[in-house]
Formats: C-alpha cells, structure tokens, sequence
C-alpha cells in the first residue's frame, strides 16, 4: 500500500505542476500583444534613441537660447550703468582709428601720418620727428613749459602736449615717430 500512497503523491505533483504551467502560460499569453508589444533592441537603437536625443537637443536649444538671452540683457545692463559711471566711450572720429583710454598708449606712426586728437587728447614724442598740424591759432599746448605750439612747429621729445581745440594734431615727420597718447584719437 505504501507504494500506491507514493504513486499518488507523484500524480498529485505532476497534476499541480501542469495546472501551474498552464495558468502561467495564460498570464503570458498576452506578450507581444497590442497591448503588451514586444521591443526589439534594433527599436530601441534607431526609432526610440533617435527620438529621445532629437528631444534633449530640442530642449537643451531652448535652454541656450534662454542662457543668451539673459546673458545679452546682462550685458546691456552693465554696459548701460557703466556707460553712466564713466561718462561712456569716445566716439570715433571718420576715417581713421580710433580710441579712447585713461593711460598712455604707444602709437607708432609712419612718415606722414598724422594722429588727430580729440579735445583734452595728450600726446608725448618718444621716437623720431613729429610737427604740431593746426589749421588755426592756438596750436597744441605745451604742458611742460606752458607754451604754444603753432602749425609746422617741431615737437621737442619727452614734452606733454595737449589739444585743447578740434583739428589739431600731430604729423610724423620721420621713418618711424612713437609717441605716447591718452584720450581719444584717430590716424589719417
């Protein structure tokens, strides 16, 4: 009898591991369904990557378009206020090059070029020959013997000159003439 018992119990087993393959077979059943699909590794590499980075790009464009934007309004911004601290730039002057600077710049000139300063524009002669270009009286003020320079008039090296009216400059009588300037200029 005991071997009818283990029969049995085998059958029994075996009855219960069917049921169970059947009910998980059905539970399954509906992969790869509409409902449930299946994806494919070539799926995820070319429709669904494509269309995620296609997004990021999207939203990480607006993002930089967001970041300039702002950077741009800070810019104005600081340049405004800074415009109004200082008084703003020189405006250049047609023709030439032009600048505006708190210190001395070393401008190097060529024989006949001639640097126009704007008003309160200073000028030193380092190198070469240079004369004081002025259409009327005064000339370029000397501000290291606080005399005046008229038209034609040669620069003596290592003295301050200022123009204190519109049109008046320095022409480069040498190879190469170097002087230092501070303020606005521009070389014709």
């Amino acid at each position: 009898m005991r071997k009818n018992h283990w029969i049995a119990r085998l059958a029994g087993l075996l009855l219960v591991s069917y049921t169970l393959l059947v009910v998980s077979v059905a539970a399954t059943g509906g992969a790869g369904s509409e409902g449930d699909p299946l994806v494919s590794l070539s799926y995820l590499n070319d429709t669904f990557l494509a269309q995620l980075l296609l997004k990021v790009d999207e939203k990480l464009d607006v993002r930089d378009q967001e970041l300039a934007d702002k950077f741009d309004a800070q810019v104005r911004q600081d340049t405004q206020r800074l415009n109004e601290q200082f008084g703003g730039a020189a405006a250049p002057s047609s023709g030439g090059t032009s600048t505006a600077a708190d210190t001395f710049s070393v401008v190097t000139m060529s024989n006949g070029q001639t640097l126009y300063g704007d008003i309160g524009c200073e000028v030193m002669l380092r190198v070469g020959t240079a004369s004081c270009v002025t259409p009327s009286s005064p000339g370029l003020i000397d501000e290291t013997d606080a005399s005046i320079l008229g038209n034609g008039s040669a620069l003596v090296k290592n003295h301050l000159y200022m123009m204190t009216i519109d049109e008046r400059g320095v022409k480069a009588t040498a190879e190469t003439t170097k002087l230092l300037v501070r303020g606005g200029y521009t070389i014709k």
